[in-house]
Parts: C-alpha cells; sequence; structure tokens
C-alpha cells in the first residue's frame, strides 16, 4: 500500500513538473526567452528544458516527501530537528546548483542538452541555476499546498457523510425495534383479553414485518408504501379500542411514485396513539393529513388528549426526538412543530423534497 501511495505521490510531481514546463513554454512563446534569440531552436531549447525539469522534479520530491517530512518529524530532542534541518538544507542547496550543473554537463555529453546562454565562469552560472531551481522550488511547493488542501477537505467532508450516513443507520436500527415494541405491545393487550382480533391483528403484524424486512433496507421508498404501511398500522391499532374511536387518514399527493426515505412518518403516528388515544377517555379521534405537491410534504397529525402536562414527554420521547435527528440528516429544508391546546395535540411537519442532503 505503502508502495502505491509513493508511485501516486511521484506522478502527482510529474504533472506537476509538466503543467512547470508549460508555463515555460507560455513565457518562451510570449517573446521573453531564449526562443527569442535563437530563433529557429524552438525544439533544441525545449529538450534542454524537459532534461532540466526532468532533474527538478525528482529533486523537488525528495524535498517534499521526504526531507521536509524528516524535519517536521516529533522528536524527543528538539535540537535534533534543528540540525537536521541545516544539514538537509546544504544538502538541497548542493542538489539546487552543482548536482543541476553536473545533470546539465551530463546531458550536454549524451548530445541531449546543448547551451545557448555563455557565462563569465561557473559562479554565474551556479547563480542562474540557483535562480532556477528556487522559482521551481516555490511553484511545487504552492502546488503541492494547494493539492493537500483539496485532499484533505476532501477527505474531511468524505468523514463528515460517513459519519453522518452510520448515524442515519443507527437511528433507523432504532426505530424499528420501537415501531416493533409498541406494535407487540398492542397484540399483548388483545391476547391478555382473549381477544378474538388478535389472530388478525398478528397477521396484520406479519405484513408490516414483511415491509421493514424487505423494502426499508434501501433509502428511499415510494409514497404509496409509506401510505400502505401507515394504513395496516392504523387498521391494527384499531383493533384494540371500539367504535368511540374516531380515525380519518386523508390524502392529497400529485405523484405517488414520490421518493420518501422508509417509516419517516410513522413516529408522528405513533405518538398520536400511545401518547393520545390510549389515554383519552372520552371522544378519542385521530386526524391524519398528507399532502406532496411540487415537492412539497406536508404532515398533520392531530389527536385527543386529556392531560395538558403531555407536552414534557412528548418532547422527550424516543420516536420524536429520533425524528427530529433524522430530519437535519436527510434534509436541510424541512420544520416539525407540535401544538397543545386543551383539546387536543397536533404535530406538524413540512418538508422541502427537494433540500434531500446529496451523500
Amino acid at each position: 500500500m505503502k508502495k502505491v501511495n509513493n508511485i501516486r505521490r511521484f506522478t502527482f510531481y510529474l504533472w506537476v513538473g509538466l503543467a512547470y514546463l508549460m508555463l515555460w513554454v507560455l513565457v518562451e512563446w510570449g517573446g521573453h526567452g531564449e526562443w527569442e534569440s535563437h530563433p529557429g531552436m524552438f525544439g533544441t531549447i525545449l529538450l534542454n528544458e524537459i532534461w532540466r525539469t526532468s532533474y527538478i522534479i525528482v529533486v523537488n520530491y525528495i524535498l517534499f516527501e521526504y526531507s521536509v517530512q524528516a524535519i517536521l518529524r516529533r522528536r524527543k530532542y528538539l535540537l535534533i530537528n534543528i540540525v537536521l534541518a541545516l544539514v538537509l538544507f546544504f544538502a538541497h542547496l548542493f542538489l539546487y546548483t552543482i548536482m543541476l550543473y553536473v545533470w546539465k554537463t551530463i546531458g550536454a555529453g549524451m548530445g541531449i542538452y546543448n547551451e545557448f546562454r555563455t557565462f563569465r565562469d561557473i559562479e554565474e552560472e551556479l547563480s542562474f541555476q540557483f535562480g532556477f531551481s528556487v522559482g521551481s522550488f516555490f511553484f511545487f511547493g504552492i502546488i503541492r499546498h494547494i493539492y493537500n488542501y483539496i485532499k484533505l477537505k476532501a477527505s474531511a467532508q468524505r468523514l463528515l457523510i460517513e459519519k453522518q450516513s452510520a448515524e442515519l443507520n443507527y437511528l433507523k436500527s432504532q426505530t424499528n425495534p420501537h415501531f416493533l415494541f409498541n406494535t407487540l405491545n398492542n397484540i399483548y393487550s388483545l391476547a391478555r383479553d382473549k381477544s378474538d382480533l388478535a389472530p388478525e391483528s398478528i397477521l396484520r403484524l406479519s405484513k408490516i414485518l414483511r415491509f421493514m424486512l424487505y423494502e426499508t433496507g434501501g433509502s428511499f421508498v415510494a409514497i404509496e408504501q409509506e401510505l400502505k404501511i401507515i394504513s395496516d398500522y392504523i387498521a391494527l391499532e384499531k383493533l384494540r379500542y371500539d367504535e368511540t374511536l374516531r380515525v380519518s387518514f386523508n390524502n392529497d399527493i400529485e405523484d405517488m411514485k414520490q421518493a420518501l426515505p422508509p417509516l419517516l412518518l410513522i413516529p408522528l403516528v405513533e405518538n398520536a396513539f400511545k401518547h393520545g388515544v390510549s389515554e383519552t377517555r372520552t371522544d378519542p379521534f385521530v386526524d391524519i393529513y398528507l399532502s406532496v405537491n411540487k415537492r412539497q410534504l406536508l404532515f398533520i397529525v392531530k389527536n385527543s388528549t386529556e392531560d395538558f402536562q403531555e407536552k414534557g414527554r412528548l418532547k422527550g420521547n424516543i420516536g420524536l426526538s429520533n425524528l427530529r435527528r433524522q430530519l437535519e440528516l436527510l434534509y436541510t429544508d424541512y420544520n416539525l412543530s407540535v401544538q397543545h391546546s386543551d383539546s387536543g395535540f397536533s404535530a406538524i411537519l413540512k418538508i422541502n423534497l427537494a433540500s434531500h442532503v446529496q451523500n
């Protein structure tokens, strides 16, 4: 793995070296270099720069990937880092000047490099090569810094997405057992009373389990499937009550295939029965309305209640707190509000489905 990473890093330096060479071509093309002084020799001059740049690529790779990393490594004694920095500074000064001159000489001996400039002495030539090297140092350093920053930002974003995805899966894993726990409680109460409706309730539960097992594994389901599971849950709940319970479930949906995260709406319906109807002694009711038009979802659940103090308990239960966090992770434009009055409790959920966070 380390070898693969080293190859990738060196490939990056090859691309930066190519960009450095192209920058030189643009300068020459603008008539501010050797090409202007030696018209018709562009190919030879280009070969010279390719020869020099190939050396610069290797030296800058060694500098940034090994020397700088060695200096920045944490050690027990800071003095070791300081001494190492001085040694490597002079080593790279040697590489950027004398060894670059040697590299040019080797190229000239092989017929690859042709010198077009004349220098008074070797010191002037070394000074010229040093200026070329310093320019490459800043160019490679700046590009490398930008590249690492972009990679770090992308990595941080990827980790954030992975963390949010893991949390969302955890919330879903909480929702299903919580949902089943409440449903099984309903069936238990029927079985305890030896009700003839117990077999029917088990059959309806099997349908709900089938949906949860085969349909909720993905990120989305069609709204018509969500409506079906809500209807099955309502039918299961109604088995526990007599005819005094009034339940209405209406919808206005322009596209039944519109995508929605599975079991996103069911917690509000659960709360209506568990914290409302089950604790209402007179005129219990649940009114549910779902509207989805132009990707704007409106879900209203109203239920009877007799205890105004339920407010604190409702805000803190697992279902609602779980739902709020799922909404935070899934959408950027939504609103969940609860209202209490002497006559009942209302939960109003608004979601701009187009604001779904793309993971």
